[in-house]
C-alpha cells in the first residue's frame, strides 16, 4: 500500500513539472498565433480567435538569413570536435603512454574556464589570424572549445570496448590508425550520435561568443533573435514565432535521435 502512494506521489509530482515545464511553451504558442491587435497580458492565456499566420511570415523573412548561417556553423563545428574527441578519446584510453592523464587534466581544465575570462585575448587572437566576423572563425572557437567534452565523452565512451579487442587487432598487424577506422569506429555510432546531440544543441545555442565574434550578416539566428525586438514596440507575436523557429532544429534533433542519445549515455556508463 506504501508502495502505491509513493508511485502514485511521484506520478502526480512529475505530471505537475510537466505542466509547469509546459505552460510557457503554451504562452509562446497561442501568442505567435495571433495578430499584433490581440497580443496583451490580459488576453495571454486566452486561445487566438483567429489563426494568423502573419508572425512567423515575418520572422522567417528576418530569420532565414541568420538560419543559414546558424547551419553553415553548427554542421561543420559539430562533426570537426566529434572527430577530434572521438581521436583524443581512442588515444587516452586505449594507447596509454606516460603523461597520458596529465594531458586528459590539462584539457579537461578548458571545461572550467569561463568563456568571459577568455573573450578579449580570443577576439584578438582571431582578429590576427583574419577570420573575425567570419563562420570559420566562429567554428574555430566552437571546436576549440568543444575538444574537452567531446573528449570526456568519448574517453568514457571507449572505456567500455575492451582491451583484448585492440590488443587482437595489433596481433594481426593492425595499425594505429587502422585499428581506429575498422575495429573502434563502428562501435562508436552511438558515441558520436550522443556527442553530436551534445554539441549541435550547445553550438546552436550560444549567444556570447556568437555575438562578439560576428556582426551584421555573419550573426547566427539566435542573435538574430534578439535584434528582433523593436527599440519602440514589441511585436511579441512576431518574438515569439521566432523563438519558436530558432528551436524547431534542436526539438526536431532530440526527436529523431532522442532514443539513440540514451543508449549511447547509458553504453559508456558501464565498463565490461
Amino acid at each position: 500500500m506504501t508502495g502505491r502512494l509513493s508511485r502514485t506521489f511521484v506520478y502526480v509530482f512529475l505530471i505537475v513539472m510537466g505542466v509547469c515545464f509546459l505552460i510557457p511553451v503554451y504562452v509562446m504558442l497561442v501568442t505567435s498565433l495571433k495578430p499584433f491587435d490581440q497580443v496583451s497580458l490580459d488576453t495571454m492565456w486566452k486561445l487566438p480567435s483567429t489563426i494568423d499566420w502573419g508572425g512567423y511570415a515575418q520572422a522567417f523573412s528576418k530569420l532565414a538569413p541568420n538560419f543559414l548561417n546558424s547551419i553553415y556553423l553548427v554542421v561543420p563545428a559539430t562533426l570537426i570536435s566529434a572527430l577530434l574527441g572521438s581521436l583524443n578519446g581512442y588515444v587516452l584510453s586505449k594507447w596509454k603512454f606516460k603523461g597520458a592523464d596529465w594531458i586528459f587534466t590539462i584539457i579537461l581544465f578548458g571545461m572550467f574556464i569561463p568563456y568571459q575570462s577568455i573573450l578579449i585575448p580570443l577576439i584578438q587572437f582571431i582578429r590576427n589570424i583574419g577570420l573575425y566576423n567570419t563562420i570559420p572563425g566562429l567554428i574555430l572557437v566552437h571546436v576549440v572549445y568543444g575538444i574537452p567534452i567531446t573528449t570526456l565523452m568519448f574517453r568514457n565512451f571507449y572505456a567500455s570496448i575492451p582491451d583484448a579487442l585492440i590488443e587482437s587487432s595489433q596481433i594481426d598487424g593492425a595499425g594505429f590508425l587502422r585499428i581506429y577506422r575498422y575495429v573502434v569506429m563502428p562501435l562508436s555510432i552511438t558515441g558520436f550520435v550522443v556527442v553530436a546531440i551534445w554539441q549541435f544543441t550547445n553550438i546552436w545555442n550560444e549567444f556570447l561568443f556568437a555575438v562578439t565574434v560576428t556582426s551584421s550578416d555573419k550573426q547566427p539566428i539566435m542573435v538574430a533573435l534578439q535584434n528582433l525586438a523593436g527599440s519602440q514596440v514589441v511585436e511579441w507575436n512576431v518574438q515569439m514565432a521566432g523563438a519558436i523557429l530558432a528551436a524547431l532544429p534542436t526539438l526536431l534533433v532530440y526527436i529523431l535521435l532522442g532514443k539513440y542519445f540514451i543508449r549511447g549515455m547509458l553504453a559508456g556508463s558501464v565498463k565490461g
